[in-house]
This record gives structure tokens, sequence and C-alpha cells, in this order.
């Protein structure tokens, strides 16, 4: 699971100079510490400005609506993700390696950003376009890649459609268990595990004459 397009803020329809890209960072960050602490009905614009040391009327040059603040946090919720994975997996002599790389670093930024990874989950309730493109986003990028790694011979050839979506599925779940819901877990472990399985699948291997 590896993964890089496109920028935080968007240069193109975001902020134009340093001091309102910075405002805005602040806005999304306070953002996502509140919907992740209250929940998206619970929260209140105040809220998110009193966090982000910012004015009401600030808030209202960058975002219209509380909706479209949260939509904009699933956004860069994405973007961040997919940053954080390209980073862990830059160096991959593989794809193989990449996956077990992006793995383990999906489950650490997960751990890191619980707060976010709980946003992307409310979306799928509050906002279900966003939800479903910050998934589309990552799936187009990510089957291009299996499809290269395929005709380089770094991987099997298949239906990279469908082994996308298998395996950003795995990973969803994985991070919720092991990144939301349980903090002593072994990362480590968690991602050889998730590897092995993706590397060598679930049929038995024989060794000597016998099965394992």
């Amino acid at each position: 699971m590896s993964q890089h397009s496109g920028s935080e803020i968007d240069e193109r329809s975001g902020p134009k100079t340093e001091r309102g890209r910075r405002t805005l960072r602040k806005l999304l960050d306070a953002a996502g510490e509140e919907f992740g602490a209250r929940g998206y009905h619970e929260t209140a614009i105040s809220h998110i400005t009193t966090r982000a040391g910012v004015g009401l009327g600030t808030f209202y040059v960058y975002f219209k609506s509380k909706e479209e603040v949260f939509r904009a946090l699933v956004a860069d919720m994405g973007v961040r993700t997919r940053h954080a994975l390209a980073d862990a997996v830059k160096d991959a002599p593989n794809r193989l390696e990449a996956e077990r790389l992006g793995i383990r670093a999906f489950l650490e930024f997960a751990r890191a950003n619980k707060s976010l990874y709980r946003v992307v989950m409310e979306a799928q309730f509050v906002a279900p376009e966003a939800y479903a493109a910050y998934y589309l986003v990552f799936s187009d990028a990510y089957r291009q890649q299996l499809s290269q790694a395929a005709a380089r011979g770094e991987i099997s050839k298949g239906d990279d459609e469908v082994r996308v979506w298998a395996l950003m599925g795995a990973s969803t779940f994985l991070g919720l268990k092991y990144g939301l819901w349980e903090n002593d877990a072994d990362v480590d472990a968690v991602s050889e595990a998730a590897a092995d399985l993706m590397i060598n699948g679930l049929a038995p291997r024989v060794k000597n004459g016998d099965a394992t």
C-alpha cells in the first residue's frame, strides 16, 4: 500500500500568500481535532475557530460552512496519508517491499492521527461523496502502480482493480484495529503478518513434502 498525489493545500485554488496558507492549515488542523473528538454534529464552528485561535470572520474567508470544512478536511487527510506512504516507500527496491513498508507506514500514520482517521470513518455518513472520493483518488494511483509493477515482473499479472480494493480494504481494517483501537500492538509484527498474507496467500506451503 503506497501512494503519492497532490499537495496538502492546492496552490491553484488555495490561499496565495504564506500567511493565508498558514491560517488555512491552522483551521484544518483545528477542525480535525474538534471533529475527531466531538463528532461532526456536536462540533460548532466556534469550537474550530477557538482551537485555531482565529475569529469567526476569518473562518468564513476560507469556508462557507461547517460541512465545507469537513469535506476539505477529508480531502486533506487523503493527501496527507498519500504523502506519508510515498515517503515511507520511496527507497523500496521492488513492489512487494513497497507494500510491506506501506502497510507499516499506514498503521503508524493511523496511530499518530487518530482524530483524522475518525473523521474519514464518519465521512461515509456525513459527506458520502467526499468519503468515496477519498478512496477513489487513492485507488486510481494505486492501480497504476500495480500495473507498472506487473509490467516490470515484480508481481504477477491480474485484475488490478479488484486487487487494489482488496488491499485497501485490508489496510483500512488493519488501521482500525491496530491504529485506532489497540495502541500496544507491535506494528512491525502486524505489518509482517499482513505482508506475508499478501505475498504468499492462504495456500499451504510445501516444505520437504509437508504443508506448513
